[in-house]
């Protein structure tokens, strides 16, 4: 930081998540640039304390009247100036607030989307790691952007990769004129790449959270596993970029070393590559243009050894499949599509839904729910809890 610059005022909405915890491992390294003003959690109040401690925040926010009360008790006597808050509307207004400069928006699923919207609207430099705001509200959500000169950056580890990899200066739905001929988004195929679809019957939810190469929650690890993961990110790329599900192609790369690539006209393929620690994202987005050191060691290409490559199967993984056949639809069908999503994965990992049975749920809701359009928040709020309630209705019918 040069003389006369002020201190980045920072947001983190889902600080005690992976992502969370990942941005303030960043921010611990580089004091003298960015100031914590606000930290949101969910119910892990212990958590979140713990945080407040270190990084003394104006703000903290807990979703829950409970766990609100006891990060009150926990930071009682710490002598720290953190004001505790709670509920939908404290995290909007610490998206949003005039002191504001980076709001790290990593709360995961769709309860993300009314503080991400916010920060957009309030034209802030947005570090989107939750997808679902795209994925349940993308045009809305793209609209908010341009409108308020919301400068808005990709966390997740792929579209980082290929927002890293674009030509420079290149504008969202400029693919062609830009001398690109197509993504080339990867994936690292889960723990189930090269399981018999005899044998995804039987998966546990211990075996479906061990992810191979991330270190990621249980229900973004489920999405990995099902590949569900890679379809919200297709719909991602597809809002982020300006693109259609024709113009990437998904592929999987179990190394996890490359984290997506950009192809050309000429034959060129360019690739971001490094160790698979989401630190680097992170730090590529709270310093863009410029890049700040992020903790994560080089990537060491000798040890790698070797990157392999394969096409994913549909067949035994259909949740792939199931998400772009909701983006072309429009409308509310991917707002629907993530809803009972969401709805499975959480039946699944209470045991009451088997693993191979997530995208059947997910299949008959899409079928079943009219397509409402997307013209306002409220209009998508209302089909998602449409869709939440049909596919908890299911539940019986197919665990």
């Amino acid at each position: 930081m040069t003389a006369g610059e002020k201190m980045q005022q920072l947001t983190i909405l889902g600080a005690t998540g992976s992502i969370g915890v990942s941005t303030l491992d960043v921010v611990a390294q580089h004091p003298d640039q960015y100031q914590v003003f606000a930290l949101t959690g969910h119910t892990q109040s212990a958590v979140l304390a713990a945080q407040c401690v270190q990084f003394n925040p104006r703000y903290a926010v807990m979703t829950g009247e409970s766990a609100a009360a006891k990060l009150a008790a926990l930071l009682q006597g710490k002598g720290l100036r953190t004001e505790v808050l709670v509920g939908v509307e404290a995290l909007a207004m610490v998206a949003s607030h005039g002191d504001v400069d980076v709001v790290m928006a990593a709360i995961v699923g769709a309860a993300g989307l009314a503080p991400a919207l916010a920060a957009a609207e309030a034209g802030k430099r947005l570090l989107l790691a939750n997808k679902e705001s795209l994925v349940v509200a993308g045009q809305l959500f793209m609209d908010a952007v341009a409108q308020n000169s919301c400068v808005l950056l990709p966390i997740d580890s792929e579209h980082n990769a290929i927002f890293q990899s674009l030509p420079a200066g290149f504008r969202r739905g400029a693919l062609q004129n830009s001398g690109v001929d197509k993504i080339l988004l990867t994936a690292s195929g889960g723990p189930f790449r090269t399981w018999d679809k005899s044998r995804l019957a039987a998966v546990t939810v211990e075996q479906a959270c061990a992810h191979p190469n991330w270190s990621m929650g249980r229900k973004i690890s489920v999405d990995s596993a099902t590949l569900m993961n890679k379809g919200l990110e297709l719909i991602e790329a597809c809002w982020l970029f300006g693109v259609e599900p024709e113009q990437v192609d998904v592929v999987v790369h179990p190394q996890s070393v490359i984290h997506s690539m950009v192809q050309y006209v000429d034959g060129s393929v360019i690739a971001q590559m490094g160790n698979p620690d989401m630190r680097t994202p992170i730090a590529y987005g709270l310093a863009w243009p410029e890049r700040i050191s992020s903790g994560v060691s080089p990537l060491d290409l000798v040890a790698t050894a070797r990157l392999d490559f394969e096409s994913p199967d549909i067949e035994r993984f259909p949740c792939l499949r199931l998400a772009a056949e909701a983006y072309s639809r429009g409308g509310s069908s991917p707002c629907v599509l993530n809803a009972a999503n969401e709805v499975a994965v959480a039946a699944f990992l209470e045991g009451d839904l088997g693993f191979d049975q997530i995208p059947e749920v997910i299949e008959r809701v899409l079928n079943q729910l009219p397509d409402t359009g997307a013209e306002s928040l409220q209009v998508l709020l209302a089909a998602d809890v449409r869709a939440r309630d049909l596919a908890l209705s299911m539940l019986p019918l197919v665990s």
